[in-house]
Order: C-alpha cells, then sequence, then structure tokens
C-alpha cells in the first residue's frame, strides 16, 4: 500500500485529489495538511511514501518544502502537483528534488499514475516536460531574464502580475511588507523593468500569467 499526505492550501484541491486516489486500490491518503506548518507537524507524526505537494502555499513555498527535505534527507518521495504550467515551476522542481511534476488542469489519473511512479523511486514527466528537459540539453538556447531570479523572487513576480497588493502578498506569505518591497525591487532590477505594469506585461508576454 503506498501511503500519500496531501499539501495543499486549498480544502476543496486536497478534496479532490483524495477523492481520485481513492478509487485506486493500492494508495491510501493517511494525512493532510494546508501550509509548510502543519506539515512539518504532521510528517513527524505520520509516515508516508508520497507527498504530494503544491507550490504556492502560505508563508514557506512548496520550493522550500523540497529544500528542507532534500537538506534532511528525507526518504519520502514529492510529486509536486501545481496549477502554474510546467515551464514556469516543473524544472525548478525537478532540480529541487522533486520525483514529478503534474499540472492540476490535466486528467486526474495522471496523478494516479504519477504517485505509483515516484512510490517505485522512478522520475515521473509529463510529455511537455519530457520536451522541455530535452530542448535543455540539446540547444544553446539563452536563459530568459525571469529564469535567473529566485524561487522566491519568482513567486513575487507572478503574485504581483495576478493583480496582489503589495501588503496581500505579504500576508499570504507570512513575511513584512518591507521584505515582499525588496523582493519586487530585485524583481525589477533583474528584469530592467520601471514599475508593476511592465511587470505585469513581461509576466503575460512569457506566458507567466495568462491574459
Amino acid at each position: 500500500m503506498i501511503e500519500v499526505i496531501l499539501c495543499d492550501d486549498h480544502a476543496l484541491i486536497r478534496r479532490g485529489i483524495r477523492e481520485t486516489l481513492s478509487e485506486a486500490t493500492d494508495i491510501r491518503v493517511v494525512g493532510e495538511a494546508g501550509d509548510y506548518g502543519e506539515l512539518r507537524s504532521l510528517m513527524r507524526a505520520t509516515r508516508c511514501d508520497v507527498l504530494v505537494l503544491d507550490i504556492n502555499l502560505p508563508g514557506r513555498s512548496g520550493l522550500d518544502v523540497l529544500h528542507a527535505l532534500k537538506e534532511e534527507d528525507s526518504p519520502v518521495k514529492v510529486l509536486v502537483v501545481s496549477m502554474f504550467p510546467e515551464d514556469q515551476y516543473a524544472i525548478r522542481a525537478l532540480r529541487g528534488g522533486a520525483f514529478g511534476y503534474v499540472n492540476k488542469g490535466g486528467d486526474p489519473q495522471l496523478i494516479v499514475q504519477a504517485v505509483r511512479t515516484v512510490a517505485q523511486g522512478r522520475k515521473y514527466v509529463t510529455p511537455e516536460i519530457a520536451q522541455m528537459l530535452v530542448e535543455n540539453l540539446t540547444t544553446a538556447a539563452p536563459e530568459q531574464p525571469h529564469q535567473k531570479l529566485s524561487d522566491r523572487e519568482l513567486q513575487t513576480l507572478l503574485m504581483i502580475a495576478s493583480g496582489k497588493r503589495l501588503s496581500d502578498i505579504a500576508t499570504e506569505l507570512t513575511l513584512s511588507p518591507k521584505t515582499v518591497s525588496v523582493y519586487r525591487a530585485r524583481v525589477l532590477e533583474k528584469l530592467g523593468l520601471a514599475n508593476n505594469s511592465e511587470l505585469t506585461v513581461y509576466a503575460v508576454r512569457n506566458g507567466l500569467v495568462g491574459e
């Protein structure tokens, strides 16, 4: 039996994933968490084989969770299930220690297949991610400016481009407004932009957020 913990800040999303996984007789959901703190407490008390993890969590992000588990040399296999398109976070997640990446907008049954794959210690990637990996290996395409951003800077960029105010971002990430302002300033500098409007246009043109 593959034992799974779900971590997503949206209860409805967790419910949907739980119901999808419950249809598989070889998979059992043993716990759920809505943020980093709940997850860490849960994982100390509950054994699991696979962690199904969202990237966009309040406070410390899913990428922070990956880094922490990697530092601890945790045996838990992580499957990232995110609303963000593959070209935004898939490579970052895999480099961070994830065993697989699935978009929430895809076929729900892909999650079942992905959980089984990563539980065996094998990587799970969609055809889209596989194509990205091949292109990275076989072409010398120049790196896009946003690819040089840190994980937190990219998260800040996406949230601003989605229309969130700095105060809202600070609350959601449990950071001070001053810290978020610093991240925003770094993003603007690295991308060569002047304000939030230009930042939003950049994000739309590069497919980081929808129009």
